[in-house]
């Protein structure tokens, strides 16, 4: 083979050095721990369109859209206000009405224990009337005027009532128009009235 002089060898060797070198920089740019660009954007003389400058201020017509943007904005703002003070309103009537309600439950709840205690009263009142009636119907007739002339007029009319009825159930005749007979003429008067009229 033929000699390679000094100088073809260094030629190669500065070749070589030369490409190793731009292989390493470029292979440092691709793993990222080179930045070429921001390098060569440092020596790059080019002037910049005025469209593209990002430091400059906006154009008119960013500043208008972004005008129109905040309009826009404002305006959605000042309807979820509203909306929001609708929705305020309309919670207020809902607990104003809910509380209503809840008085007229309460109400009902005092009137219907109220009808219940009614509603007792008068079945003990009831129950007191047939009582009485039974005690009076099995006492000598004598003796039964005597307590009965003493008794309120709607206590004592209720009291025959209930003899009469106690006789229907029984199949007898009643003795009320008996009793009556023997009870002094004013009282039997204003009973036989009030029984008519009650």
């Amino acid at each position: 083979m033929a000699r390679i002089s000094n100088k073809s060898k260094v030629l190669y060797l500065i070749a070589l050095i030369l490409f190793v070198s731009v292989f390493g920089i470029f292979w440092l740019d691709y793993i990222g721990l080179l930045n070429l660009q921001t390098y060569m954007n440092k020596y790059k003389k080019l002037e910049s369109f005025v469209v593209d400058a990002n430091d400059d201020e906006p154009t008119l017509i960013a500043r208008e859209e972004f005008r129109k943007e905040q309009q826009r904005l404002l305006e959605r703002i000042q309807e979820l206000d509203k909306r929001e003070m609708k929705i305020s309103e309309d919670e207020k009537l809902l607990m104003a009405e809910l509380e209503k309600i809840e008085e007229m439950r309460r109400g009902l709840d005092i009137e219907k224990r109220r009808l219940e205690n009614e509603k007792n009263q008068h079945a003990g009142y009831k129950e007191n009337v047939a009582k009485l009636a039974e005690k009076l119907f099995n006492m000598p007739p004598n003796d039964s005027v005597n307590i009965m002339v003493n008794l309120e007029d709607a206590l004592l009319i209720d009291i025959l009532r209930q003899m009469d009825v106690d006789a229907a159930r029984r199949g007898s005749g009643s003795i009320t128009p008996y009793l009556m007979t023997l009870m002094p003429k004013e009282k039997a008067s204003r009973i036989m009235f009030l029984m008519t009229q009650i």
